[in-house]
């Protein structure tokens, strides 16, 4: 093998070494180029040749790999020449760098040359040559962020006309973002130590965590109205961050990046050299996760930056729900006080039964915000939304309009008719039984609309509880199970007391 490559090696330093035109910085693919065609070309004549004289002879020798070995010495040798000159130019460093990465996934994926064999990525992995990939990759990237977030489209979705494809409703600069990372992945995940893997999955953590903060500025901008366009947008691209690492953070490649950072940090507290710890650290091709003790996954990589993408997610949902809740409520003071002890009998509301006037105005708004928000939001997002303003109205309709009023029989009519006939069905169009998000206010109206006999029955059965918490001799009654017999699951025995003392049609004295 030393003999074909005596002539290759002639030539190789001939053409790309002194004052030759072919030895050229800014032409790297060159000689990356001519030594691949010197592969390919004698990848036949080792085949059919040399391989059957070897195995012949008995000699346990693989020759392309050793034919591959000198060429790719020769490669190394040539950019551990040029790298003293390279770094004055970043063009120039970072042009080789995509070459040499190139070669060496022709090289390992066309023609077989072993991961265990050294390669051109070694001599691109240690001292100032790194450090110069490091800061030309952040420089790069960061650049590209800024285009990113000021594009007039920056937070349109690409895929808005595709209803199948925009479930996500993705903004453009959230999918070019995540889609920087992953060329960044790409590209070092070829390298040969995880010392080298982790030092770019720092830089990748430090751009999330700018592509974090400048969302955030952003955001300011439009929190006075967390129901536009833009605040929904913005909204959606964290969402699409978040899913995407957590998708990411279960990639073998990645669980294989935190078993090395877990095991650098443990040998950093005993050698204080962490970057010589990692470097030794090496995992098998055929790593699974079951092979390592649960306990060291019970965090990812990306776990603190996807804590606070988390956060800022959910403080613009709040913020989003909030506001449309005190829209809500704005157009709630005419139901509020409406005069539920005062209206017609049930007997006489039967055949004129609808809506109240009072609730027109604050379910026209709830439908205007639901539609809207249905709309500019991804369906994951929308989903928790409308379940929060549910939990929301749940709750401000129990206390605000139910136990701060008191009913007669048409009231009671009144209020289960607005409720399960028009509150409901509101959200019916998202969840087959929308009234189980609205448990509290479903079990009020079944008491508020109990016939005079079982209500009158149901409160002395209350009563009588609170006389056996009193007296803990008194015969004492399943209160829960009398309750639950009603359709009363959720409301506490002592709620459930309150709301039947509300109604005037039931008088114990």
């Amino acid at each position: 093998m030393q003999l074909m490559l005596i002539p290759l090696k002639k030539r190789f330093r001939f053409h790309f070494y002194g004052n030759k035109q072919t030895n050229s910085l800014d032409k790297p693919e060159w000689y990356f180029t001519q030594v691949l065609s010197w592969i390919r070309d004698h990848d036949d004549f080792i085949n059919k040749n040399i391989k059957p004289i070897l195995k012949e002879e008995g000699i346990e020798v693989n020759p392309q790999i050793e034919f591959m070995r000198g060429l790719v010495q020769l490669v190394m040798e040539k950019i551990v020449t040029d790298i003293p000159e390279l770094l004055f130019d970043d063009h120039q460093i970072s042009h080789m760098i995509d070459e040499a990465l190139m070669f060496d996934r022709e090289i390992r994926n066309t023609y077989n040359y072993p991961a265990s064999e050294p390669g051109c990525l070694h001599v691109l992995i240690h001292g100032e040559v790194f450090r110069k990939w490091l800061q030309i990759e952040k420089k790069f990237a960061i650049e590209k962020i800024d285009g990113m977030l000021t594009s007039p489209s920056a937070w349109l979705s690409q895929y808005k006309d595709i209803t199948d494809v925009d479930e996500l409703k993705v903004p453009e600069c959230a999918e070019s973002f995540m889609t920087l990372l992953l060329t960044i992945t790409d590209r070092y995940k070829p390298l040969p130590t995880p010392a080298s893997q982790l030092q770019f999955l720092k830089l990748q953590l430090e751009l999330l965590e700018e592509f974090r903060v400048r969302v955030v500025q952003i955001m300011k901008e439009y929190t006075h109205n967390p129901v536009g366009e833009q605040f929904a947008a913005i909204l959606n691209g964290v969402h699409y961050v978040v899913e995407v690492l957590r998708e990411w953070s279960e990639l073998v490649f990645f669980l294989k990046l935190q078993y090395c950072k877990m095991m650098n940090d443990i040998e950093s507290e005993d050698s204080r050299n962490s970057l010589k710890s990692s470097s030794s650290l090496e995992l098998p091709d055929d790593f699974l996760v079951h092979d390592v003790n649960v306990p060291i996954f019970e965090t990812t990589v990306f776990e603190d930056v996807m804590e606070k993408y988390e956060s800022l997610r959910n403080e613009m949902l709040k913020n989003c729900a909030n506001y449309i809740h005190m829209d809500i409520q704005a157009h709630s003071h005419s139901y509020k006080k409406d005069r539920w002890l005062v209206l017609p009998s049930q007997k006489d509301l039967q055949s004129t039964l609808g809506l109240s006037i009072s609730a027109c105005d604050m379910f026209l708004v709830l439908k205007g915000h639901l539609a809207l928000m249905e709309d500019l939001l991804s369906k994951p997002l929308f989903r928790i939304l409308w379940q929060r303003l549910a939990e929301k109205l749940n709750k401000f309709i129990l206390n605000d309009v139910i136990l701060s009023n008191h009913f007669n029989d048409g009231g009671g009519v009144q209020l289960h008719f607005d409720m399960t006939r028009n509150l409901f069905p509101l959200f019916g169009e998202f969840t087959p039984k929308p009234e189980n998000y609205f448990r509290e206010v479903k079990e009020a109206c079944i008491l508020l609309t109990l016939k005079a006999g079982s209500a009158i029955l149901l409160k002395e059965v209350l009563m009588a509880d609170v006389d056996t918490i009193k007296d803990p001799n008194s015969k004492k009654t399943d209160i829960k199970q009398t309750l639950s017999e009603m359709g009363v699951y959720k409301l506490s025995p002592k709620i459930a007391g309150k709301i039947l003392s509300l109604r005037a049609d039931i008088n114990i004295s």
